[in-house]
């Protein structure tokens, strides 16, 4: 489910999206949809959208981004992906019946895909589970833009909801292309900024997902003449970064 939040910076709109919602921070995906820094006549302003990724999540009685009221609930906790405490990195084969049967959908979905490969644990973390793939068909599994990748991550997200799992969040990895990618596209953010202040015109990106532009809009959020808001609808939006005043 997605709600929306405002405040004047990005850490006060999603303390008080948790606040309202009675989620941890760590149970929430959040994306940034326009983001404005303080000024001698204006102060800063962020709105953002929360994804609960969970269907059977009610909220508690509280106020929405247009003022409609919703219900409220207690959120209750089926605990961590894992057993007591584990290490973010350890054993890389499956440790409980969880992780057994992720991996193993996994593995079946891209072999009848005609790209098999072996899924193992990347890392545990309370309320995330890394898994990787090793193939020698990782360029494809990843598809153009990770598009191909996300798919699969979908699947894997839906498939734990359907385990009584909406509590953990699947994240699906293979030739470290998820560090690549972030790498790339800070990258990508601070040279279209610079063509931005020297045109003082606006860029208009390609789409992405959620995760890829909410790290264009903080890699950018500490740059003062250079601000950034997400345009379009659906999953896959554009970022477009401005030269402050310009609008």
């Amino acid at each position: 489910m997605e709600y929306e939040f405002e405040g004047r910076t990005e850490k006060e709109a999603i303390d008080r999206a948790a606040e309202e919602l009675g989620l941890e921070k760590d149970d929430f995906d959040v994306e940034i949809l326009e983001t404005h820094k303080n000024g001698l006549f204006k102060k800063g302003f962020v709105r953002i959208r929360v994804h609960t990724g969970n269907t059977n999540f009610q909220p508690n009685a509280y106020q929405d981004s247009d003022g409609n009221t919703a219900q409220k609930t207690e959120r209750v906790s089926k605990g961590s992906s894992g057993s007591g405490n584990i290490a973010v990195f350890g054993e890389p084969e499956p440790q409980n019946d969880f992780e057994v049967k992720m991996t193993g959908f996994a593995s079946g979905l891209i072999e009848r895909m005609g790209y098999p490969g072996k899924v193992t644990v990347l890392f545990r973390e309370k309320h995330k589970l890394g898994l990787k793939i090793e193939s020698e068909h990782s360029s494809i599994l990843i598809g153009k833009k990770g598009k191909n990748l996300d798919a699969l991550q979908l699947l894997l997200n839906i498939y734990a909801g359907r385990l009584d799992r909406e509590d953990v969040r699947v994240i699906l990895d293979t030739e470290n292309y998820r560090i690549r990618r972030e790498e790339s596209l800070v990258r990508l953010a601070y040279n279209v900024a610079e063509k931005v202040r020297e045109s003082r015109g606006s860029i208009l990106l390609e789409p992405m997902n959620p995760f890829d532009r909410w790290l264009i809009h903080t890699t950018l959020n500490d740059i003062n003449d250079v601000e950034t808001k997400s345009e379009g609808e659906g999953l896959y939006k554009q970022v477009r970064v401005f030269y402050r005043g310009l609008r």
